[in-house]
C-alpha cells in the first residue's frame, strides 16, 4: 500500500485512483478518504469534475456543492485521450489498491478501461465502477443521473402531496447512498485484497441504490399491498407515523408499537381510542387510519408544536419538528456532534461530517478540496521514480 504518509486512521496507507466526477462516485471517494486512505483525483485538463461548475453558491471560486464532495484528496490532470495521458493514469493503477471511476460502460471498451482489460493488468487492484444501471443488462449504456434513478426505482411513485404528482426527494439521495454503498463495498474488498491479495470488481449503480431504498415498499408490494401513490407521508406500515399540523408548524409523531400507542393517547388526552378494542394493535389502527389520524390533528392543532414536543417526550413517544435548514444548522445536538467542518482557509465554506464516528480517530480528517491539478506534478514525478 501507498498513501499519503500524513494521513490517519484505518485506511491510511491505502492508495485510491479515484477518476470520477459529479457526485455519487466523489462521495464515495471522500468517505474513503475520512477513513484516511491518500486519494488521488484525476481531472480533465483546465474543466474537471463537473462539480466544479455547479453553482451558484460559490465560495470565493469554490463551488459549495463541489466541496461537498471532495475533501481530503488531492488532484492530479491527465488527458486520457492522449497515450501520455492513459500511461500516466496506468502508472497511478500500478501503484494504488483501489480505482474508481463512473465512466459510461459503453465507453470503457473504447477506452482501454474495461474491468478485464484494467484488472488483467493490475489483478490485485479493487475495481469499483459506479454508473446509472449497472455494468450489464439492456440499458447499462445509458446515461445515470439522480433524478432518472428516483424516477425508475419507484421512489417518486410513492413520493409527494397526497393526491398530487410524484416529486423527487430534494436532494441528491440516490447519488449519495450509492456513494455509501461503494464505500462499504470496497472496504470489503479491501480485506479481502490485504488476505489474499487478489483484486475484486464492484459494479454499483444509481438504479440499484433506488430499489434498495424503496425494498419495504417493493417487498410489501409483491406480498399484495395496492400499488402505493404520493400521500404526503401518510401512507407508512405503521399507524401513526406521519406529520401534523399543530397551531404554529408541522409536527411528525412516530408511534412504533401497540404501547407507545396507549402512552400517545394518554399524553394526548384521547381516552376513548386508547380504549377502542379496535385500535389495540398496528392493524386495526391501519385499518382505521383515517379515523384516528382525523382526531389527532384535531387535538394537536389546539396548541404550539413546542408544547406538544415537551408533552410527548415526557411520554417517550418519538417526534420532531419539521426543520427549516437554518434551524437544523443552529440544532445544539448537531453542533455537539460537530456535523458541520468548516473548510479550512474559505471563511463561511462547510461541508457535512462522514456519517460515521470511530473511537480510534479523535478528530476528523478534514482538508479542502483540491484546487484542479494542483498535485499533478508533484504526484507524476514521484511515480516516475517510484516505478523506475
Amino acid at each position: 500500500m501507498r498513501g499519503n504518509p500524513t494521513a490517519s486512521g484505518p485506511l491510511a496507507g491505502v492508495r485510491v485512483i479515484d477518476l470520477t466526477t459529479s457526485y455519487a462516485g466523489p462521495t464515495a471517494a471522500m468517505y474513503l478518504a475520512d477513513l484516511g486512505a491518500d486519494v488521488v483525483k484525476v481531472e480533465r485538463p483546465g474543466h474537471g469534475d463537473d462539480t466544479r461548475a455547479w453553482g451558484p453558491p460559490f465560495v470565493g471560486r469554490t463551488s459549495a456543492w463541489f466541496a461537498s464532495a471532495n475533501r481530503n484528496k488531492r488532484s492530479v490532470e491527465l488527458d486520457l485521450r492522449s497515450p501520455e495521458g492513459f500511461s500516466a493514469l496506468d502508472e497511478l493503477l500500478g501503484g494504488a489498491d483501489v480505482f474508481l471511476h463512473n465512466l459510461n460502460p459503453g465507453k470503457l471498451e473504447r477506452l482501454g478501461l474495461a474491468p478485464e482489460a484494467v484488472c488483467g493488468r493490475h489483478p490485485r487492484l479493487v475495481y469499483c465502477a459506479l454508473s446509472g444501471f449497472g455494468l450489464d443488462g439492456p440499458d447499462s449504456a445509458l446515461p445515470g443521473y439522480d433524478l432518472a434513478a428516483q424516477a425508475r426505482s419507484g421512489l417518486m411513485s410513492v413520493t409527494g402531496a397526497k393526491g398530487g404528482t410524484p416529486q423527487r426527494v430534494s436532494t441528491a439521495l440516490t447519488d449519495i447512498v450509492t456513494g455509501m454503498c461503494a464505500a462499504l463495498a470496497v472496504n470489503a474488498a479491501l480485506v479481502r485484497q490485504q488476505a489474499t491479495g487478489k483484486g475484486d470488481v464492484v459494479d454499483v449503480s444509481l438504479l440499484d441504490s433506488g430499489l434498495a431504498l424503496m425494498a419495504p415498499r417493493i417487498a410489501a408490494f409483491l406480498a399484495g399491498e395496492p400499488e402505493p401513490a404520493p400521500s404526503g407521508g401518510t401512507d407508512s406500515v405503521l399507524a401513526v407515523y406521519q406529520p401534523f399540523e399543530t397551531a404554529d408548524r408541522p409536527l411528525v409523531v412516530a408511534i412504533g408499537n401497540d404501547a407507545m400507542w396507549q402512552r400517545f393517547c394518554a399524553a394526548v388526552d384521547l381516552p376513548a381510542l386508547a380504549r377502542d378494542p379496535a385500535l389495540a394493535d398496528n392493524a386495526g389502527r391501519r385499518a382505521q387510519r383515517d379515523r384516528i389520524t382525523g382526531a389527532i390533528a384535531a387535538r394537536l392543532a389546539e396548541r404550539p408544536a413546542a408544547d406538544w414536543m415537551a408533552v410527548l417526550d415526557r411520554a417517550d413517544v418519538p417526534c420532531s419538528l419539521v426543520r427549516s435548514l437554518g434551524e437544523v444548522v443552529a440544532d445544539p445536538q448537531v453542533k455537539a456532534r460537530g456535523s458541520l467542518l468548516p473548510v479550512p482557509g474559505a471563511d463561511g465554506l462547510f461541508t457535512v461530517r462522514s456519517p460515521f464516528r470511530l473511537a480510534s480517530v479523535a478528530q476528523p480528517r478534514n482538508e479542502p478540496s483540491p484546487a484542479l491539478g494542483a498535485d499533478t506534478e508533484d504526484l507524476l514525478s514521484k511515480e516516475v521514480v517510484a516505478r523506475g
